[in-house]
């Protein structure tokens, strides 16, 4: 109605200017630029998120999604408050208006806020945090006004009762207000945002529920997070084991598995992954299948996507004799180490170099570990410098190989010196001086480079041997090392 009479008033103006006789030809020329402008800015406003709507046969489910037991869970108690909204009504419970899904990437945040959506048989509109600054001030603010507007328009559109909006990365657009002093745009489209919230209400026709994803919910304004805005906090970690299990299940439904495939034994191997590396890892070991000819996934291309998914593809640098027999050396230290001070734990030892690493041992994590002891930690210490002391028995000297052993040493020294588990005690990490820090991880990093001497001083044949084989035949199985090394004996007398 407003604009229908801006615009008869401008036409009105325009008529009688031109009765006056004065020239209308630059002040049309210069309305028309500003209108222009105008019409740009508030398309632009649309935000592109809005065309991110995801259509009912596309959308998946809560059962698609492994690994995640526990959050489904969480989500679907906060999401009934949508399904039963007379119920919550007639009990005058306020609605739920945001949930924050925090986690590490790629643990299925997008995919749980899409299963949301078909759950509550909600309309569906994603966007992202970043998506909404911009350099003209006031535009952010704008978008956000818009993504709720055409979030109410779509639900009803769809003869929908509710509409789910999915903001990824928000801690682009919900960071602490006053971190950025020099673009105030942030704080404005922030406000925005907490304003929009704020009117979500029970007895409006469409229920509007806001679903946001972080990895740094630490970075997020208090404001944001009070109750009333994001009420529920949902904590998508990292899969078990029992979790990858699944997902591995998930992701291999459509691939043809060979019948002497282990999915549990690859589920066991890639602790530390997430559902997106492990959805990867399947369409990798299916690459490798056809890349070599088989209608169907071995063992082996499950097996070796893991190590792709970790280190990259094979590189074709083939490196020196020396080098060769360097890494073979290097990579045999850590071994022998971790079957010593971890028994059965190695699942394969090989020099094949992926990406930047000229070798790799990966090792088979029997637990999920949540805590660490003190000796679990020097445990770690002790295998990652077994290859350079191996190295320095062997060879008689270092090399640069070892700068990742080390920094990784390093950190896990200073873990254990921040959880109060050094020879310091309980210390205050502002207080305390860098070099009496320095000073303590320098301490237990010989103590341990010690243990390993002694534990490679007595197992240097075997060394050599891995080594010798390392250099023919590349790779060497856990097993085949384990056999090498009698463990069964070695692991009684440790």
């Amino acid at each position: 109605m407003v604009k229908e009479v801006i615009i008869g008033i401008t036409i009105a103006l325009i008529i009688f200017i031109s009765l006056l006789g004065i020239n209308m030809t630059p002040i049309l020329f210069i309305g028309g630029m500003i209108f222009l402008l105008g019409y740009l800015l508030e398309n632009k406003g649309l935000v592109s998120g809005s065309s991110n709507i995801v259509k009912p046969e596309f959308q998946i489910s809560f059962e698609d999604i492994g690994g995640q037991n526990m959050a489904i869970s969480e989500l679907k108690e906060a999401l009934d408050f949508i399904i039963n909204k007379d119920s919550i009504c007639k009990m005058g419970i306020r609605p739920l208006k945001g949930i924050l899904l925090s986690g590490p990437p790629g643990t299925g945040k997008t995919l749980l806020a899409k299963a949301a959506a078909k759950y509550t048989d909600s309309s569906y509109i994603a966007t992202s945090g970043s998506e909404f600054i911009e350099m003209y001030a006031g535009v952010g603010a704008q978008r956000v006004r818009k993504l709720f507007d055409t979030a109410k328009n779509l639900a009803k559109k769809e003869n929908k009762k509710s509409a789910i909006i999915f903001i990824d990365e928000i801690d682009i657009l919900g960071a602490k207000r006053g971190t950025n002093d020099s673009h105030h745009e942030y704080d404005q489209t922030l406000n925005q945002l907490l304003v929009e919230m704020d009117g979500i209400k029970s007895n409006n026709d469409i229920s509007i529920l806001v679903i946001a994803a972080t990895n740094r919910p630490d970075m997020l304004d208090s404001a944001l997070l009070r109750p009333g805005r994001f009420d529920r906090q949902v904590s998508v970690d990292l899969p078990d084991k029992s979790g990858r299990l699944q997902i591995l299940k998930i992701h291999t439904k459509n691939k043809p598995l060979d019948e002497g495939t282990n999915l549990e034994a690859i589920a066991e191997d890639t602790f530390g992954f997430s559902g997106a590396h492990l959805e990867s890892l399947c369409n990798e070991a299916a690459i490798l299948a056809m890349r070599d000819g088989y209608d169907k996934i071995m063992q082996e291309h499950l097996l070796e996507a893991v190590d792709k998914v970790i280190l990259g593809e094979k590189t074709d640098r083939k490196p020196s004799e020396e080098e060769i027999y360097r890494v073979s050396v290097h990579e045999a230290g850590h071994a022998v180490v971790g079957e010593i001070v971890n028994p059965k734990s190695v699942a394969t030892v090989t020099i094949i170099p992926r990406g930047k690493a000229l070798g790799f041992v990966r090792q088979t994590e029997k637990e999920d570990m949540l805590i660490y002891t003190k000796q679990q930690l020097e445990h770690e210490i002790m295998v990652a410098l077994g290859g350079t002391v191996a190295e320095l028995l062997i060879l008689n000297n270092r090399s640069t190989g070892s700068a990742n052993d080390f920094e990784q040493a390093v950190d896990i020294a200073k873990k254990i010196v921040f959880t109060g588990l050094s020879s310091l005690g309980v210390i205050s990490k502002d207080d305390i001086s860098k070099e009496k820090i320095n000073k303590e991880v320098n301490r237990i990093i010989e103590k341990q480079e010690k243990k390993v001497r002694e534990i490679l001083e007595g197992k240097i044949q075997e060394l050599n041997k891995i080594s010798d084989i390392l250099v023919k035949e590349e790779t060497i199985s856990g097993s085949q090392l384990r056999e090498i090394l009698n463990i069964e004996e070695d692991a009684k007398a440790c």
